[in-house]
């Protein structure tokens, strides 16, 4: 396309059509100049600058590098965007490439810990502040949850999105991400007082219908902004270390499909509900909510999240991405690209 008619007899060449793009451009870009100003320094209408500065980024006259001064990877960001449809999408280098190998331990935790950094400067940002945010907890969340900067949400009420109470103690308190959260706000944190998953759906339901869990369900749900891990399948999963499963569970879970869990549930690469005799026993906000929340910012760090977070993207469960450049690559249909 040419702007030449545009201009009409101020240009007969290409060479002072691009001449007028180089002088509309400097103006605009180095010169700090409005359009107006720039039309009327020219001889020209606002309209007919607008349609040269188009043209000089469309020809590449002009080329516009966004250089975040935080460690982002704008591309793969924009293209997550584009593919899946995402409000937003923030997307941090991983570990430098080393010998071709599994994912150690140490890469994983550098892995979750630039990704959690990126998810805490997210929720801080958030304008405006939301009152009110539900989070579920993990080994991911609770990295973000120690990432938060001090009063990143004063007064914010943050409540768990699922049931946490641990069968078994572990290492890390992977349960107490609300109280991180709302420790950091400084806040309050409404807590499920309820196991994950229970025996039988029976007290599930129980469970469920008494008038102080029904509530912070019905708080859970009302939440406009929820954050949440994404865990993969695999031995080491916190459902396994808390004592709700054992590994021979989550082998027949992957067997039938499922390439990880949201919210405790467990989900096939649709995000399908894989085990509806486990999800009858499973406690907490259901996957089908996050798609009524404005922020719906799902976190995962680690290749092996990629399954999960595709699942989570074709669902439509979660509206922003925080990952890692490996993973989102893979989203991306292409190999690792760190």
């Amino acid at each position: 396309m040419t702007f030449q008619a545009d201009l009409g007899h101020r240009v007969t060449s290409d060479a002072q059509r691009e001449q007028f793009m180089v002088q509309a451009a400097k103006l605009y870009y180095d010169l700090d100049r409005n359009q107006s100003e720039i039309a009327q320094e020219l001889g020209l209408t606002r309209w007919q600058v607008g349609r040269l500065l188009q043209e000089a980024r469309e020809t590449g006259i002009v080329r516009i590098e966004i250089v975040p001064r935080s460690q982002r990877r704008p591309d793969l960001e924009a293209k997550l965007q584009a593919l899946w449809g995402l409000r937003e999408a923030i997307v941090v280098p991983g570990p430098a490439p080393g010998p071709a190998k599994d994912e150690g331990p140490a890469d994983e935790a550098i892995a979750i810990d630039a990704v959690a950094q990126a998810a805490a400067q997210y929720l801080a940002a958030l304008a405006p502040r939301p009152g009110l945010v539900g989070v579920s907890w993990g080994r991911t969340m609770t990295a973000v949850a120690r990432r938060l900067p001090p009063r990143w949400n004063e007064g914010v009420q943050v409540v768990l999105l699922n049931g946490a109470t641990a069968i078994r103690g572990t290492a890390f308190r992977t349960n107490a991400v609300a109280e991180g959260f709302a420790e950091a706000g400084p806040g309050s944190a409404t807590l499920l007082p309820v196991p994950a998953i229970v025996g039988n759906p029976a007290t599930r339901a129980v469970l469920e219908a008494d008038p102080v869990i029904a509530g912070i369900l019905d708080t859970a749900r009302a939440a406009p902004v929820a954050c949440f891990g994404m865990g993969p399948m695999a031995s080491r999963s916190v459902h396994v270390d808390s004592g709700y499963l054992d590994a021979g569970e989550i082998e027949a879970l992957q067997r039938a499909g499922a390439v990880g869990d949201v919210l405790g549930r467990f989900l096939d690469a649709e995000g399908r509900i894989v085990s509806p005799e486990l999800d009858a026993r499973t406690i907490g906000l259901r996957p089908e909510a996050l798609r009524e929340k404005s922020h719906s910012i799902g976190v995962a760090a680690g290749a092996q999240k990629a399954g999960i977070a595709r699942a989570c993207l074709v669902a439509g469960f979660v509206n922003v991405l925080v990952t890692d450049a490996a993973t989102a690559a893979q989203l991306l249909g292409g190999g690792q690209d760190g």
